[in-house]
């Protein structure tokens, strides 16, 4: 038996999420990205199975398995259906802020539909001018009464028009900079809200990625959360821990399709034998395989920081490196698995091609790769190790 990372309860959850996976996801998989159609099949069946619940603690009517197993499952779905982990990994992002700054009350209300998928989340951040850039948002918030009213938009928010709640930060007082931005919970049929577009899209094409707009739209005041002022510093806190869920879709496609090549090397013949016994093919799976190894140690830790209460400044960085590293492997490696079905890789009829395209936007989205690689840098800089070039002249 391989050496395993994962417990004796993970690894039931895993077998769970591989079967369902396997048999109910993979046949819908091609289908999903042929028709642009969002797979609310594939969602009741996450609903049937509990897996909405293992990103929530037990008090709201999750699991309380921890961050490890619910990225395992994002990686198992993703191997065989990049959109379907997406499914999952965005119910975690748009209900982090509600678990990190949510008062009791605001969690009591809206966590346990989120656990159980009665109720899908989205996170609206980016605006069309305002990416990497949170400080350059326009979206506005101002006070009148009980309420905060709106005016503005975002663009690229995943889930959207399948969402029925929405994080959305807005600026509360615009000449603030980073600390004039405000966290708020929008529901979806909230009066002056409304989703413009659905984007056409390269990949992940099952995946609703929209524009929202906001006019005039009136938000109880109560669905602020935390204070004025500090929604860029729960914005920066969701997206430490959510971009490993984008990390385990990027890894789970590396897998997917590594795995998926391998079957081919195998039985595809040339020159009288397989074309896994060719040096040079064979060196190229023996090069994605140790990618996704090395890739998937950084998500694992992450998952078990979190776990073991790890500091959270310390998320920062192992947050960063987790992205980077799974999701450059995503690009990286279904490139290569393409050029190993050759010819057939370039076709829809094999899943190589879908990989590809759904591999890109993890190195873009939830922060881009080179945005993680300044991250790690900052973060390093801030780290002293003098005390390792003691000695050394």
């Amino acid at each position: 038996m391989p050496w395993e990372p994962l417990s004796e309860e993970q690894l039931e959850i895993r077998e769970l999420v591989r079967t369902l996976a396997r048999e109910r996801i993979a046949p819908r998989a091609a289908e999903i990205d042929a028709s642009h159609a969002f797979p609310w099949d594939v969602v009741e069946l996450f609903r049937e199975h509990g897996l909405f619940g293992l990103f929530f603690d037990e008090q709201w009517g999750g699991t309380g398995t921890g961050t490890l197993v619910s990225l395992v499952a994002v990686e198992e779905v993703s191997k065989v259906c990049a959109t379907s982990g997406l499914v999952l990994a965005v119910q975690e992002l748009g209900s982090l802020a509600l678990k990190l700054a949510g008062s009791d009350e605001q969690k009591e209300r809206y966590l346990p539909r989120l656990a159980s998928g009665e109720w899908l989340c989205a996170y609206a951040l980016t605006e069309a001018g305002s990416g990497s850039d949170s400080a350059a948002m326009r979206t506005l918030a101002r006070r009148e009464g009980d309420d905060y009213v709106l005016d503005g938009s975002k663009r690229f928010i995943t889930n959207a028009a399948v969402a029925s709640l929405y994080t959305v930060f807005a600026k509360t007082d615009p000449a603030a900079g980073h600390s004039g931005i405000s966290a708020f919970v929008v529901e979806s049929d909230t009066p002056g809200f409304e989703v413009a577009r659905l984007e056409p899209k390269m990949g992940i094409a099952g995946s609703t990625t929209g524009e929202l707009l906001f006019e005039s739209c009136r938000v109880p005041a109560e669905n602020l959360l935390g204070d004025e002022g500090e929604g860029f510093r729960i914005a920066m806190r969701v997206l430490d821990r959510s971009r490993p869920g984008v990390a385990a879709q990027g890894l789970g496609i590396a897998q997917g399709a590594t795995d998926y090549a391998l079957e081919y090397a195998r039985t595809r013949e040339t020159m009288g034998k397989p074309i896994a016994e060719h040096e040079l093919v064979a060196a190229k799976l023996a090069d994605m395989e140790t990618r996704c190894e090395a890739a998937r140690g950084l998500l694992y830790r992450f998952g078990r920081m979190v776990d073991e209460g790890a500091p959270e400044a310390e998320l920062t960085k192992a947050s960063a490196m987790a992205k980077l590293a799974c999701t450059d492997a995503a690009m990286w490696v279904t490139t290569e698995a393409v050029q190993i079905l050759g010819g057939y890789g370039y076709i829809k009829e094999y899943p190589v091609e879908r990989m590809m395209r759904d591999a890109k936007i993890t190195q873009i989205y939830e922060g881009t790769n080179e945005i993680q690689r300044l991250v790690i840098a900052r973060e390093m800089l801030q780290e002293s190790r003098a005390f390792l070039l003691s000695g050394v002249a």
